[in-house]
């Protein structure tokens, strides 16, 4: 159980600090939000957990495929931010949106041969 308390500090740390330095400075904190830093920690954490290195690239592979679905978001934002749209309807625009297009990605990529 401590140990799980203690990934999950490092990991809302690392958050934390992000969206700090972004309140400040927003092309760092871009910078650094756009850092596959999740993943490298989630891969971190499925190595140390495991040991299982084909986990691992397995892992690494998925997040690959999922960020497909996932670049709409970084370009839909900004623009209905920008036309005047309020921050939390473009945030649940933007959510929605995205998670239609992760269940699409569920159901089209194993239909093009790609194993999630």
């Amino acid at each position: 159980m401590l140990y799980l308390v203690i990934k999950a500090a490092i990991s809302g740390v690392i958050v934390s600090a992000v969206s700090e330095i972004a309140r400040r400075y927003p092309g760092w904190g871009g910078l650094l939000a756009s850092l596959p830093l999740t993943s490298l920690l989630a891969m971190l954490w499925l190595w140390r957990d495991s040991g299982d290195s084909e986990r691992v690239a397995e892992l690494s592979q998925s997040t690959i495929w999922f960020f497909v679905p996932s670049v709409p978001l970084f370009i839909a934002l900004p623009i209905l931010l920008r036309s005047g749209v309020g921050f939390w309807l473009s945030m649940a625009i933007v959510v929605v949106g995205t998670l239609a297009l992760y269940a699409f990605w569920f159901w089209a990529a194993p239909k093009v041969g790609i194993k999630l």
